[in-house]
């Protein structure tokens, strides 16, 4: 089943000189997959994960997810699919300081019509598996950033939402905790069929996805199916690949 189409979509920037950022991009993504964006610096990854996820307008094309076109959609009925159908995880994991590892994770369930027995279990199944259950009264300051970021993971997956958007969600890990927390988005995305799709820059973290969509000026250079071969056989195709775009860094 198709969760996200991505049909003849384009992104430009500026009026008198515009910038082309994304050029007819086409593509769909499967319910329950787990995709990676990548590609050189100005390929335009961030760009589109943006206009997936609806945070920035589409110039022309379309974006169907779960059968509603995002870009037709009004202000109340996008920030309606936004709160019930998506969740982000971010590179600086964007939890509040001044709350708890619970009380950040339960936040989006403040506004779901949800009783408090099935918050509960919803909270207990996401953090058990993010390996957290046990850190529900500590301050971000008292964690780790590892344990940070599955706080941020875990916010994002707590109302069971449709699809996942991660932008860099390891870039601020070391490398230890960046394989642990990848290791259970992949468990995740399995246990939960969870749509995922993350930007990445780092061909380790790509090489957990089922595909990997490469950009390159804007356009869908290629894509890479990991199609049962081994994370690392994976890995080395990716590096491959990157080596004959050039260049890993950050994205606009």
């Amino acid at each position: 089943m198709t969760i996200l189409s991505v049909q003849h979509v384009s992104k430009t920037y500026g009026k008198k000189h515009t910038f082309q950022a994304l050029k007819d991009i086409n593509f769909d993504i499967q319910k329950g997959e787990f995709v990676a964006i990548m590609g050189p610096s100005g390929s335009g990854k961030t760009t589109l994960l943006n206009v997936l996820s609806s945070i920035d307008q589409i110039s022309s094309g379309s974006v169907i997810a779960n059968g509603q076109e995002l870009n037709k959609l009004n202000q109340k009925a996008l920030a309606k699919f936004h709160k019930e159908s998506l969740g982000f995880i971010f590179q600086d994991y964007s939890i509040l300081p001044t709350l708890t590892v619970k009380e950040n994770i339960m936040l989006p369930l403040s506004v779901q019509k949800m009783s408090k027995a099935t918050m509960e279990e919803n909270y207990k199944a996401i953090t058990t598996a993010l390996g957290i259950y046990d850190l529900g009264n500590k301050y971000p300051s008292e964690l780790s950033g590892g344990q940070q970021q599955r706080t941020a993971a875990a916010r994002a997956f707590v109302h069971k939402p449709q699809i996942i958007f991660a932008d860099e969600p390891t870039g601020a890990l070391d490398s230890k905790s960046a394989n642990d927390l990848l290791q259970r988005l992949e468990e995740m995305n399995k246990s939960f069929d969870t749509t995922i799709v993350k930007v990445t820059h780092d061909p380790v973290a790509a090489s957990f996805a089922e595909r990997v969509i490469m950009l390159k000026d804007g356009q869908i250079h290629t894509q890479l199916y990991q199609e049962g071969r081994s994370k690392q056989a994976f890995y080395e195709d990716i590096v491959h690949l990157q080596s004959v775009l050039g260049g890993v860094s950050n994205d606009i």
